[in-house]
């Protein structure tokens, strides 16, 4: 090979591994994303609780759950939509979005109901929405599932802010101002054990029992009947002094369809973990579940609630786990190419290897052939010719660069060539001695 073929050879050689490295970081890298970002919702909400109590399960696993707040539901839901932002994760409440195809969103699970509380001042008992008419209500802020919600149950009992000062505030300024009087009503959300609510729960407050809830359900099927036990607040005191009858959104984990499905199992693991306890409404291991139609359902999750999490994923770290299934599946067939590549390799050396001695073997076939065709006259002329010839051969051949394990081949070649110079010979002493001595064999 030439120092100019072989400095080619070796440039190849260096692309060729760039190349390969630089596919390889394409593939595997993704497989060791190590940060979940989610938009949660208003710090102190519901959502950024639930967000707080994931963190450290998911560390557990070597993984970061970037928290940033949001107003609520409609501004996760306008974040998760969006597929150059960063979000990846987020709650979003039941029946405050209207999700298209084209959003490219997917279910998780639906972890949590989200009671919907209104708290109002007066004497008279309030428990239908149009008693509400007239009054000053708080209704949540811009962004919020529940003023979303809010408006949409306020509006179908006649309620509007036409006949009604509406008021978008968010729970601390509301609380404020039922205490202070300037509003005579106000929507929250959130658990029971939510410091917010325990503070409206033991304070002077009147809970409204929704007693048209049989039907606003069957009306708004993304909301449910939940009952808030008599005495859940302080049996001491026996607050409620009665079973009081709410109306409860849901809180789903929705997530990007693009979400890597390791993480799938990652977060259902949490859910599981934060949301599947015994609580007021809900009896143990009702939470989570996929008893949603809002969105598409992950196939991840229709397999965790199935079988639970695949079997690499039971014995084997997050990150080795997340690679076999993700990576390594899609490495098989390059990884079959390379192999039979390699087995390739040999056998295609050995044929360029021996092409070399075949094109000599050729020479010799063909020069042998000539001086058995003019063997019984030949000239003198051609008789140097033909030594010339075999000579030059020999020379090539000496200068063939082989393995050691082809020397053999080699000399093999030397053979040949040595039994045709022979015959050259014998044919130089037939043209010496005259005609009518034969070649012998």
């Amino acid at each position: 090979m030439t120092p100019a073929r072989r400095r080619l050879y070796i440039i190849g050689v260096v692309v060729l591994l760039m190349a390969l490295g630089w596919g390889l970081k394409v593939v595997v890298e993704p497989a060791f994303q190590r940060t979940i970002v989610i938009t949660s919702g208003a710090d102190g909400g519901i959502y950024r609780s639930f967000a707080d109590r994931y963190a450290p399960i998911l560390k557990r696993q070597g993984i970061k759950l970037d928290i940033r707040s949001s107003s609520g539901s409609v501004e996760n839901y306008e974040r998760l939509k969006d597929p150059n932002s960063p979000y990846e994760v987020g709650f979003i409440q039941s029946g405050t979005t209207r999700p298209q195809e084209s959003d490219h969103l997917q279910i998780i699970a639906a972890v949590s109901y989200e009671p919907i509380w209104v708290f109002y001042r007066g004497d008279t008992v309030i428990n239908r929405l149009v008693q509400l008419r007239g009054k000053r209500v708080s209704v949540g802020v811009p962004g919020s599932g529940l003023l979303d919600v809010a408006q949409v149950l306020l509006g179908d009992s006649g309620v509007t802010g036409a006949n009604t000062t509406m008021l978008q505030l968010d729970a601390d300024k509301a609380y404020q101002g039922l205490e202070s009087g300037q509003l005579d009503a106000a929507f929250f959300i959130g658990r029971p054990d939510a410091a917010m609510q325990t503070t409206l729960l033991n304070s002077n407050l009147k809970l409204m029992s929704f007693a048209q809830a049989d039907a606003l359900v069957q009306k708004f099927p993304s909301l449910s009947k939940v009952i808030f036990p008599r005495a859940s607040t302080s049996i001491v005191n026996d607050l409620p002094r009665s079973d009081v009858t709410l109306l409860a959104a849901t809180a789903l984990l929705v997530s990007k369809d693009t979400l890597h499905p390791a993480f799938i199992y990652l977060l259902l693991d949490a859910a599981k973990t934060v949301h599947g306890g015994e609580d007021y409404f809900t009896p143990m291991a009702a939470f989570p579940n996929l008893n949603s139609e809002e969105f598409p359902v992950s196939e991840e999750s229709e397999r965790f609630f199935k079988s639970g999490r695949p079997f690499l994923q039971r014995y084997l770290p997050f990150w080795l786990a997340s690679f076999i299934e993700r990576r390594l599946l899609i490495l098989l067939p390059f990884m079959a190419l390379l192999l039979g590549l390699l087995q390739a390799l040999p056998r295609m050396v050995e044929a360029r290897i021996k092409k070399r001695l075949v094109v000599w073997y050729r020479e010799v076939k063909s020069l042998e052939d000539e001086v058995w065709k003019y063997s019984s006259q030949p000239t003198a002329e051609q008789v140097a010719q033909w030594r010339s010839e075999i000579e030059s051969i020999d020379a090539h051949a000496s200068q063939i660069r082989m393995p050691q394990r082809y020397f053999h081949d080699v000399y093999l070649l030397k053979q040949a060539i040595g039994i045709v110079r022979g015959r050259i010979d014998q044919v130089a002493e037939r043209v010496k001695e005259g005609p009518g001595v034969a070649l012998r064999e």
